[in-house]
């Protein structure tokens, strides 16, 4: 018998073809607990494909725990988690993606060109000797292919995990710490290497506790406190309100109503903050400046700020939970 079509099945194949790839990660009411402590809560999130999500909180919050779970190394609980769009139960969902956890050894006789070739094969992938040997340049490591692992310092050896989190040409990767034993060069190769892997539309889980790598690379940020989501969204949804930092002689009481005109205000001798709504109007502090100006005021310095990713964060964890938004 001949294969039966339609035009109405014909237009649902294409408007399933046409539908959006499903997230990276997709998870719901992830739960975990061990004994009389629980370190996951109820955790729900997604990570889109080609976005890169900064997963942040102190130490014991449940970070790695969550991790774990999506990788299917630790089983919920409670909940459900999906990997480019399959059950994570399911080991084809886990098939393109790459991973870094926190801690990690790899056997120190092997070179590190061997321990790449182990793990292409470990996960089934077919990836030249060519482009293995390309991933190790990108992470810095290029000379070093021919060496033993067990005479690399903490960083290389890091570096050398960045390129088996890579080397099978992943759609999520994973990372659990990644610049944790990284100088300051380091760290910046990990932040390139990381905006490359989202311009070539790779999702990136990152999970850091250095905020300021956070802030300049992810597009959005969840943080997590005792096991539960604290707050989440794009870093301007968390950071919220402006300042505006002036250092200034002569202030009066006519100019300090003035500054309290423009917003909240607080002072520190000659040091004015005032705080400006979330998207102020671009005249608010040309116009700020030049009344003070009238009103005979030395404007020694004026700089304009955002509050930073770690005020945020110190704000929300030392909110108790009934309290935060």
């Amino acid at each position: 018998m001949g294969l039966v079509t339609s035009p109405a099945l014909d237009a649902a194949a294409q408007l399933v073809a046409d539908l959006p790839p499903a997230s990276a990660v997709w998870c719901s009411g992830l739960r975990k607990r061990y004994r009389k402590r629980t370190a996951v809560d109820g955790v729900s999130f997604a990570v889109g494909r080609g976005e890169v999500l900064g997963l942040l909180g102190p130490n014991g919050a449940g970070k790695t725990t969550v991790i774990k779970m999506l990788l299917g190394l630790v089983r919920p609980d409670a909940g459900e988690v999906l990997l480019l769009g399959k059950p994570s139960a399911e080991p084809a969902s886990r098939a393109r993606v790459g991973y870094l956890p926190e801690l990690f050894r790899y056997q120190p006789w092997l070179t590190a060109a061997e321990v790449l070739k182990l793990h292409v094969r470990l996960a089934g992938a077919q990836v030249a000797p060519t482009e293995r040997q390309e991933c190790l340049a990108t992470v810095g490591l290029a000379d070093r292919a021919g060496d033993r692992v067990g005479g690399f310092s903490k960083g290389m050896q890091q570096r050398l995990g960045l390129a088996v989190a890579l080397v099978a040409r992943p759609e999520l990767v994973i990372l659990d710490e990644p610049t944790s034993a990284l100088d300051p060069l380091g760290r910046a190769d990990v932040r390139d290497l990381l905006l490359a892997l989202k311009a070539r539309d790779v999702a990136v889980l990152l999970n850091s506790h250095l905020i300021g790598e956070v802030e300049r690379v992810c597009d959005r940020v969840v943080i997590l406190d005792k096991g539960r989501v604290a707050a989440a969204g794009t870093l301007p949804e968390l950071l919220g309100r402006r300042e505006v930092r002036l250092r200034l002689d002569g202030v009066t009481a006519a100019v300090e109503t003035r500054l309290g005109a423009a917003g909240p205000l607080t002072r520190d001798g000659d040091e004015f903050v005032v705080t400006l709504p979330v998207e102020p109007d671009p005249d608010t502090v040309p116009d700020l400046v030049a009344d003070l100006v009238s009103l005979g005021v030395r404007v020694h310095a004026v700089e304009p700020a955002r509050v930073s990713l770690e005020e945020r964060l110190l704000d929300i964890l030392r909110t108790p939970h009934e309290e935060r938004g």
